[in-house]
């Protein structure tokens, strides 16, 4: 293909943001920073192979995942998407009309949030299709949904259900057989198609106090981030964490908690918060459809995260989760 007259077709055809000053077609973008207002920053990658697989997800998939899992930072630090670069390197094996597809997996989720493609790259390579993608988010000035925020006796809590994006990988890897149709498709979906719980986030971003982070290597090891940036402790129950009708299914013949402890890929949010300000929190989701699930607390422990089991055995839990140096 030609570079130049790809990139050509890549122009979006609209601006959503007022801000933007400069977009595609110079040597850099230039938008204006809203006052009263933190810049938010975020930058993933996914790699052929690591992160997708080409057989088992069409383009359009490919970069619907590639736009949400930062849409999914963002929302995680209480902040509003507003722009996105993306950078694309290419191997012979990818038709134009693949590529273009891709783009368009991002422009439906793009078109959602109202953010702007402003700029990026697009070189060669001579194995596997990379995609990098970097969001630019706003935050109120005073916001700050750090991991370093929990405190004692801090409600823990978590959006949507967890576990699901796991186990439809491994439908998707045919490690797992489900014969209900319905919630094959369900899981698979949840594992190509995350949502971004950009509207959850503002609403824990309006508390007085909040710690938040994404789940995207397991719950396990998000919690450990917190207390280990907070250096405390956190005790959870195995009964109160969420999982869908899908998984709470496969249950009765495995061994689920290895998906919703350690999976990874749900993009929900997990945090902590006073018990006074959990209340508004739960309210105010309940008004919105959101759901959202009180797990567990905030403990003097110091960086332990502990699972309290079904029968009531009481598990320390180790930092684990995807890491791509370990596998």
């Amino acid at each position: 293909m030609d570079e130049f007259d790809f990139i050509d077709k890549l122009q979006p055809k609209r601006i959503f943001q007022p801000n933007v000053v400069v977009g595609i077609g110079d040597d850099a973008a230039v938008y204006k920073p809203s006052r009263h207002k933190n810049q938010v920053v975020c930058v993933d990658t996914m790699v052929e192979g690591v992160h997708f697989l080409k057989h088992a997800s069409t383009p359009e998939e490919i970069g619907y995942k590639a736009l949400a899992v930062n849409i999914s930072d963002i929302a995680a630090m209480g902040a509003i998407p507003r722009y996105y670069l993306v950078s694309i390197a290419i191997p012979s094996n990818w038709a134009e009309q693949d590529l273009l597809e891709l783009y368009h997996g991002m422009y439906e989720l793009a078109d959602e949030y109202e953010m702007d493609l402003i700029g990026g790259d697009t070189v060669s390579t001579a194995d596997k299709l990379v995609v990098t993608v970097t969001v630019i988010g706003e935050v109120e000035a005073h916001v700050q949904t750090l991991r370093s925020k929990a405190k004692e006796h801090d409600v823990v809590f978590v959006t949507g259900s967890i576990g699901d994006s796991s186990a439809g990988l491994a439908i998707l890897l045919s490690q797992l057989a489900v014969d209900n149709k319905a919630h094959k498709e369900y899981l698979i979906n949840r594992h190509k198609r995350p949502t971004p719980r950009v509207r959850a986030g503002q609403i824990i971003a309006t508390l007085d106090r909040a710690s938040l982070n994404d789940i995207s290597d397991g719950l396990a090891s998000e919690l450990h981030e917190i207390v280990e940036a907070s250096q405390l402790g956190i005790t959870f129950n195995e009964a109160d964490i969420p999982i869908s009708e899908a998984l709470s299914e496969l249950k009765k013949s495995n061994d689920i908690t290895k998906w919703f402890l350690y999976g990874g890929e749900d993009f929900e949010l997990v945090g902590t918060t006073s018990a006074e300000s959990w209340d508004k929190l739960k309210m105010a989701c309940d008004e919105q459809s959101i759901k959202i699930t009180k797990i567990g607390s905030v403990t003097s422990s110091h960086s332990s995260v502990q699972l309290v089991k079904e029968n009531l055995e009481m598990i320390f839990l180790e930092k684990s989760g995807y890491n791509h140096f370990k596998g």
